[in-house]
């Protein structure tokens, strides 16, 4: 299977620059697996779609103001730094809580060795190690926590144009409502489409709502590199699926996923029973889903896992189909676009 299966073309127009003006108002595609029906309707009507005994999990992870700026301790050549994954106990990070792997930009700037300094000094950053596939293990000595939270910025995609007088509007709606364990580098976007009201009057249905937590890295955004499929590697993301939410799966009669990351993280405990740790199991067509019975998603990217992942659940010719009937309609991608439902 090669990655070139799953590209397609999308003109600049249909990227979503801005979210919707009401979290709950942009559009709604929703596709029927077993009869290839598809319907167009607004997200504030996904309540016609549940059922009483319907269980909703959403991921609650947070957006870190993650993105940081620095200039090398030699030279001052400025540098931008990702937080991306929190490392283990090999750098350290167990006990320190300073040790990330880390997207910097320009790579080539820094060498194992070379420090960061951030502000007036208030944090430094030591490169550890360059991995292969050029992301960096970098140790940040001083309170990275508050300096990330004075100085930081939330990572915003980079097809997202900067703006510097919506940009803090922009940061706002790029975390979900029901956002609350921070450690992610990117958000869940699936749900950015609920509000507080519209998740009561799913629960009115009779149905119960759930979380767990993955937060979001580079598994989600970063692209594929090999050409052929089965070849491609996910990275690791930490996760926790909490024991009500286990008993909650075990007692619902329909399991409906917001977001990849939701489907990851359930299919991951499906297939092993893990409660936590660092997640990388990577979904493509082949893929035998265990607990997800249903989906909502947004449209992502071409030749992407989630694109890949999608595709498995739904086939990848009535996803593909769906999408280029969503272009001749106007609908709007990626994380500030449309969404869409997967029965």
């Amino acid at each position: 299977m090669k990655v070139s299966d799953f590209d397609y073309r999308l003109p600049q127009e249909f990227i979503a620059q801005l979210p919707a003006e009401k979290r709950d108002h942009s559009r709604l595609m929703v596709l029927e697996r077993r009869t290839s029906n598809v319907e167009h309707r607004k997200f504030y009507e996904i309540t016609d779609y549940f059922k009483e005994g319907d269980l909703l999990v959403l991921n609650d992870t947070k957006v870190m103001p993650a993105n940081l700026k620095g200039v090398k301790e030699n030279g001052g050549a400025g540098v931008e730094v990702l937080l991306t994954r929190a490392q283990n106990t090999e750098h350290g990070a167990r006990s320190t809580g300073q040790a990330w792997e880390c997207l910097v930009k320009p790579g080539k700037r820094l060498s194992v060795g070379s420090r960061v300094v951030f502000g007036d000094g208030e944090v430094i950053g030591k490169v550890l190690e360059k991995l292969e596939s050029g992301e960096q293990i970098i140790e940040f000595t001083g309170n990275l926590d508050q300096y990330m939270h004075e100085h930081g910025e939330i990572p915003l995609p980079p097809y997202i144009q900067k703006i510097e007088n919506r940009k803090s509007k922009i940061e706002n709606r790029y975390q979900t409502v029901y956002a609350e364990k921070e450690g992610a580098s990117a958000a869940p976007t699936a749900g950015l489409h609920f509000t507080p009201a519209l998740l009561e009057k799913i629960k009115a249905k009779g149905v119960k709502i759930a979380y767990l937590t993955l937060h979001t890295g580079l598994a989600t955004f970063k692209p594929v590199y090999v050409e052929n499929v089965e070849e491609h590697k996910m990275y690791k993301e930490s996760f926790e699926v909490p024991k009500e939410t286990v008993e909650a799966l075990k007692n619902s009669k329909r399991v409906v996923a917001v977001g990849t990351t939701t489907v990851r993280t359930l299919e991951n405990f499906a297939a092993n029973g893990k409660t936590e740790g660092e997640a990388d199991l990577f979904i493509y067509p082949g893929f035998k889903f265990k607990m997800v019975d249903a989906m909502i998603t947004n449209f992502h990217f071409p030749r992407s896992t989630l694109l890949m992942l999608v595709s498995a659940f739904a086939g990848k010719d009535f996803i593909f189909n769906a999408y280029q009937e969503a272009m001749e309609k106007g609908y709007r991608f990626f994380s500030f676009g449309d969404a869409m439902l997967i029965l």
